[in-house]
């Protein structure tokens, strides 16, 4: 069955050359600090690979195979220019199995001692971040997410110190937070919330941030927790108050938000969903009337339209930020290895002074010191009857 999707009132983006798509960064110096695997060259011969890391199978698979099928798409488009055919580059796969966090420090251990990956594109869940950190640092290597989201990520100091190392392409939940519950006061008129964290750090930092700006404006919200292991929510869903009119839910697992919704109307419950981008999967999460929050993607952009129609007409807009993570750590790569040598201490440098000036996200990229995306919006959707994704803020 193919996908529908209706998304309104989405930046439009003009068309631009080929080449303008894969612009690379500019080449600095910058400080950061150095380990023995970081300060090491390696020769880049006619073949530089990147490693991405991705649920690409469990409970979390529909949203990681995107992301690796998008850096891939990046790469095939990138190998394929003519002025490439001497400096191919190759994509290194690690299977983090979100929200298994072991796997996702397997991965990053795998990474490290490869030598010859250079940065990574990746992981997804905010809690693999702050899980892989040390196997990321510890190897000098730079990581590119193009979905992890809490704040503390990058201010340097609940989650650790990144700066240097770790970069993201989408906005953080320092804005997700503000625009889900600007949309829950101002739109929908709500004063009655029931949000349910799922116990992992980037659930419980959104959920926090909701909760802050709703209290300040007088809703009255309940709040409570759920393992992400749960698949009865009976006992759950019975605390909910029937007068409640928002149920916000900022999941990762789309499967577990699908099961909670059709159990809720089962046990007669009214109140509307409201889920983040890490629900953002309409082959899996399709309850009718649901709302959902989601970083930028320019759907009309004529590399997001050629990836739908290789896809059956699925745009897969959740993995389309790894393409524009994978662009910033190619284009890094490239630079560094202008030379014939790369170490990954240049490859860091490179990225965090990352400049592209159109990409299929609508808007510039370009990262703060901390690694954040500079700019950036967060759009709101609800689900239609036909299963689509319509823009609704």
């Amino acid at each position: 069955m193919k996908l529908k999707f209706t998304l309104l009132a989405m930046p439009i983006v003009a068309l631009v050359f080929v080449t303008a798509a894969f612009a690379r960064t500019d080449a600095t110096t910058g400080k950061a600090s150095a380990s023995a695997s970081s300060a090491a060259a390696i020769a880049c011969g006619t073949t530089r690979t990147i490693g991405v890391a991705a649920p690409i199978t469990g409970p979390a698979a529909s949203i990681g195979q995107q992301q690796l099928r998008w850096a891939q798409y990046y790469v095939k488009r990138w190998n394929a220019l003519k002025a490439n055919k001497r400096q191919k580059i190759k994509i290194v796969a690690g299977d983090t199995q979100l929200p298994n966090d072991a796997e996702a420090v397997k991965v990053a251990q795998s990474f490290k001692s490869n030598a010859k990956i250079l940065g990574v594109v990746g992981p997804a869940g905010s809690q693999e971040v702050v899980a892989s950190t040390a196997s990321y640092k510890g190897g000098g290597l730079a990581w590119v997410s193009g979905s992890a989201t809490r704040v503390s990520l990058t201010d340097g100091h609940t989650d650790g110190n990144r700066r240097g190392f770790f970069f993201r392409v989408v906005p953080n939940d320092g804005v997700q937070g503000p625009t889900v519950a600007n949309y829950i006061t101002n739109k929908l008129k709500a004063t009655r919330v029931f949000i349910i964290d799922d116990q992992e750090t980037y659930s419980q930092g959104l959920a926090d941030s909701v909760q802050a700006v709703l209290k300040a404006r007088n809703v009255t919200v309940t709040r409570d927790s759920v393992s992400q292991d749960t698949s009865d929510f009976s006992s759950l869903i019975a605390k909910i108050p029937s007068n409640t009119q928002i149920v916000y839910i900022p999941w990762q697992l789309s499967p577990k938000a699908q099961a909670f919704g059709q159990q809720m109307k089962a046990a007669g419950k009214s109140a509307k969903l409201f889920g983040s981008d890490g629900l953002f999967d309409p082959a899996t999460w399709t309850i009718t009337g649901s709302y959902d929050s989601f970083f930028p993607v320019a759907t009309d952009d004529p590399v997001v339209t050629s990836y739908a129609k290789a896809h059956g007409g699925n745009g897969e807009y959740f993995g389309a930020p790894s393409y524009v993570a994978a662009q910033a750590v190619v284009a890094a790569v490239t630079t560094a290895c202008k030379d014939g040598r790369a170490t990954r201490a240049e490859v860091r440098r490179l990225i965090a002074r990352t400049n592209l000036k159109k990409t299929i996200l609508g808007l510039p990229v370009a990262f703060t010191a901390a690694g954040d995306l500079k700019g950036g919006s967060f759009g709101i959707y609800q689900i239609q009857s036909n299963g689509a994704y319509k823009r609704v803020g």
